[in-house]
């Protein structure tokens, strides 16, 4: 670990916000992904249901 000095609280501090702003993103990323991949399989059933509505008239 080289010698930070007088700098090393900034540093450290600079290290944390990023690291806490790539975890927020890969949370973020993660949540939507599962929001879309649900609004996906809804819309497959609701097509899907429609299909068969449309071959039983």
């Amino acid at each position: 670990m080289p010698d930070l000095g007088k700098y090393a609280g900034d540093v450290y501090a600079a290290y944390g916000v990023s690291l806490l702003l790539l975890a927020l993103l890969i949370w973020r990323s993660l949540a939507r992904s599962r929001s879309v991949k649900r609004r996906l399989v809804d819309a497959e059933h609701r097509k899907a249901a429609r299909a068969k509505g449309s071959q039983n008239a």
